[in-house]
């Protein structure tokens, strides 16, 4: 079924708001929703007039990541679903659009960031980020392999020591320690979140759009040239985890509301 207003496009002058809209779900995804990102990122992209993006979530989170009890990764039948398949077409093609695409791109991190909704605002070229906000690799907290990016971005960003940690235990990082990781440009207070990202993407909007574009392709060439043969690796392996029992224990115990119980297979 379609949920109205999923995803919400705004124009403020040469800036482009993009607002995942699924509040009441933490604006997870599902299939709905990634493909709409999809097609907004596309558009705007085109769109001469729009000089610069804000990526950011409506309600008290930027993005749970993947909803799990869509119909994407469901259980239905006994059948185990081919998350590597689910990757290529859903969340690659969004991160390698953020990368590659020559306009700057602002997360404006509102809430919490986990899973996906963390590579989300990892991919973006700079974060301002509510005190309140934290982020998470939750991927193995139902026995998967973080993707959409992350086991790229995250190492280069913090370095390999940190990005292990936060990948194998799925601890909660607070905004002041992601600050301090250098893993976001910019704490402030929640109610200011918007009005600090939409000052630097007007910013942004007002300079030289075309230096930045080259600097950005500049900086993909020099540490970021091999990410569509990471994510293409990481689907790779998504599918033999999305396969173990180890995922569908996780699963279900997260819709039990209870502490998943492991096997290793």
């Amino acid at each position: 079924m379609s949920e109205e207003n999923i995803l919400l496009v705004e124009k403020k002058n040469s800036v482009a708001i993009i607002t995942l809209n699924r509040p009441d779900k933490l604006n997870s995804f599902n299939d709905e929703l990634t493909f709409k990102l999809q097609d907004a990122l596309k558009e705007t992209e085109k769109d001469a007039t729009v000089r610069s993006i804000i990526l950011t979530g409506a309600g008290r989170g930027f993005s749970a990541g993947q909803d799990l009890q869509s119909r994407s990764i469901s259980h239905e039948s006994g059948q185990r679903p081919s998350l590597g398949d689910s990757i290529r077409r859903r969340y690659n093609p969004v991160i390698t659009k953020i990368r590659r695409m020559e306009k700057p791109i602002v997360a404006a991190v509102n809430g919490v960031a986990a899973g996906a909704g963390m590579s989300l605002a990892m991919a973006c070229d700079f974060r301002i980020v509510a005190d309140s906000a934290s982020f998470i690799q939750s991927f193995t907290k139902v026995g998967l392999v973080p993707d959409s990016g992350s086991t790229f971005l995250l190492p280069r960003l913090i370095g390999v020591t940190k990005a292990l940690e936060l990948m194998y235990s799925a601890e909660k990082l607070d905004a002041q320690t992601a600050l301090n990781l250098g893993l976001v440009n910019k704490v402030v207070p929640q109610e200011a979140v918007m009005k600090e990202a939409i000052e630097l993407a007007e910013r942004l909007a007002k300079g030289p759009t075309k230096a930045f574009g080259l600097t950005k392709r500049a900086i993909n060439k020099a540490i970021f040239s091999d990410l569509e043969e990471l994510l293409e690796y990481e689907a790779s392996l998504q599918e033999i985890a999305g396969r173990s029992d180890d995922f569908a224990e996780g699963v279900k115990a997260f819709i039990e509301k209870r502490q998943p119980v492991y096997s290793g297979r």
